[in-house]
């Protein structure tokens, strides 16, 4: 594959960056996420842009572009940790356009892609699906059970807000108080799912990256900065290493989604179990290179690390991740895709 995008591709890049950067100042970001809320003029931004259904295909009113492109707006959405409801309404716009009905994808995807009806996914475990992204705010939720799922009203379920680490994104509990609408096989939508969360966590890594060198070149200690010293220049070289990877196996992913399809779901996999583990130990380096700064409420990178260890844990672990993986490649026991 070739990873250079093509001009369209750096256009959307440039455009999602520099508008994030306009509307998700930190000072914004911050404001937004100590009230644990939305600002529903940004999310009718983006959605006149056409971000919600920039995958969705045309017929359903979306701007039909591919898995790649989705990646780019998620990991300048990371980049930035803008707080609007982007991942959950794609994931719920994704499972209804691989695995819905005709009459669903008619019903739902055209409002998924402009945003007036937003959705999300859940995995149930046990009767429920404990980590459910913006729950509170959907009108379709979709709940993925072990390579199965269903399409179900947000009326028709119980929604019990969670309080989480993450204050930039909203969570709940929920509960199907019916069987809902089966939905076809899920492992193609879960697959890219995976790469969308992954490409979020890519972002995360490389907005605390360059915090960290940032801080490397200016704090000082012993008149000279403080990355001049092997010990910080090395863990800032090991968090480039992690972030470049972790974007690498993501792109793989995404373009294989549309390109070489067969080889999505071992891709997918991997992004995810290497992009979780890429965002906690790069997160986490950032707060040593940081020192006693980066514990502080008043400094950011406590929002990107919280967010980090929550996207670890959505749709699928690392272990877990890592689990398919060996099954794909023929070294373990066989793993449903949303398991």
């Amino acid at each position: 594959m070739n990873f250079d995008f093509t001009d369209d591709q750096q256009a959307i890049k440039r455009t999602a960056k520099d508008l994030l950067a306009q509307r998700f100042k930190p000072d914004t970001m911050r404001e937004l996420a100590e009230a644990q809320r939305y600002d529903d003029a940004n999310w009718s931004e983006l959605s006149e842009l056409g971000w919600p259904g920039i995958f969705v295909d045309e017929e359903h009113d979306g701007q039909g572009l591919g898995t790649v492109e989705l990646a780019i707006l998620q990991e300048e959405l990371g980049y930035s940790l803008a707080p609007v409801p982007f991942l959950s309404n794609a994931a719920a716009g994704l499972a209804l356009t691989h695995a819905g009905s005709d009459e669903l994808r008619e019903r739902w995807l055209p409002g998924i892609a402009s945003g007036e009806a937003r959705g999300t996914v859940g995995v149930l475990r046990n009767g429920e699906a404990a980590l459910v992204p913006d729950a509170d705010s959907a009108e379709v939720i979709v709940l993925f059970d072990r390579g199965s799922g269903a399409v179900h009203a947000a009326s028709e379920c119980e929604i019990e807000p969670l309080e989480t680490i993450d204050a930039t994104r909203r969570y709940a509990r929920v509960r199907a108080k019916g069987g809902g609408e089966p939905l076809g096989d899920v492992t193609p939508a879960w697959d890219r799912i995976g790469v969308a969360v992954s490409a979020e966590l890519v972002g995360i890594c490389q907005r605390v990256l360059e915090m960290s060198v940032e801080y490397a070149r200016e704090r000082k200690q012993f008149e000279r900065p403080i990355g001049a010293y092997q010990a910080v220049s090395h863990r800032c070289a090991d968090m480039l290493r992690e972030t470049e990877s972790a974007r690498s196996t993501t792109l793989w992913a995404a373009w294989a989604a549309e390109a070489e399809p067969e080889t999505l779901p071992l891709a997918a996999a991997m992004a995810k179990a290497y992009a979780s583990d890429a965002g906690w130990n790069v997160t986490s380096s950032a707060m040593q290179v940081l020192g006693g700064i980066g514990f502080t409420w008043e400094h950011d990178l406590h929002f990107f690390l919280k967010r980090a260890k929550v996207d670890a844990a959505l749709f699928g672990s690392a272990s877990e991740h890592r689990e398919r993986v060996a099954e794909l490649s023929g070294l373990g026991a066989a793993v449903p895709a949303a398991a």
